[in-house]
């Protein structure tokens, strides 16, 4: 049973309360971006009581939309976002993206799986969205036709920082990727005007894998 538009804005207006500002969360255009988005949208009518729910979710093909704190705690990490160019590496259901394009110029998406590319694009086509392209394709290799890229967003966990998403790094644009196999850490990786990589690490998260070329391979960095 599909809940009232009224039932749903409050749940989302509790999800920025409880599971962002409580966390940590400061940035006012990502959690004005989080309450705009219906993250309903983005998944099953069967999973739309627990939309909200501090929790990823299933979306099929054993993929997941992440959890909204993730989401949240990735995307603040976009700077001189009115004029920022995103890469979103694992599109998913496409709500990551659409968080993005709310504070971010320009989103470019990647997924591996057909299916979900087109019910993403098809999605936020309906929703409005018209700074938003998405591919099918490996995002192991980002989309280097529109780089570089102010930020970049990884939504699967490789086992090693793909070459190309630094390459494809603006200077002083930063690279959120889950990084590990069993253990898992939310890296941020910041191209210096140097040219040099700087590394931070934000904390314990658990992601699917990346298949593609990004699959689990024994190289390490």
């Amino acid at each position: 049973m599909t809940l009232d538009d009224e039932s749903l804005v409050k749940q989302r207006e509790a999800m920025v309360s409880e599971q962002l500002r409580a966390r940590g969360i400061q940035d006012s255009q990502v959690l004005e971006a989080m309450q705009r988005v219906p993250r309903h949208r983005f998944m099953s009518q069967e999973l739309e009581s627990v939309a909200y729910a501090d929790s990823p979710q299933s979306i099929g093909y054993r993929q997941t939309v992440s959890q909204p704190y993730v989401v949240a705690l990735m995307t603040e990490q976009v700077r001189d976002s009115s004029t920022s160019r995103a890469l979103d590496v694992g599109t998913g259901s496409g709500y990551q993206a659409a968080i993005l394009a709310e504070i971010c110029a320009e989103v470019y998406s990647v997924e591996i799986v057909e299916e979900l590319a087109e019910r993403a694009r098809l999605r936020l086509r309906e929703m409005g969205y018209q700074n938003i392209q998405i591919r099918h394709g490996d995002g192991y290799r980002g989309w280097a036709e529109f780089a570089p890229y102010n930020v970049i967003t990884v939504a699967a966990a490789p086992d090693h920082v793909p070459d190309a998403l630094i390459e494809q790094l603006a200077v002083g644009g930063r690279l959120v990727i889950p990084l590990g196999r069993q253990s898992q850490q939310l890296l941020i990786f910041e191209k210096l005007p140097s040219g040099t990589v700087r590394q931070e690490t934000l904390g314990p998260v658990a992601f699917v894998p990346m298949t593609g070329e990004g699959k689990v391979t024994g190289k390490q960095n």
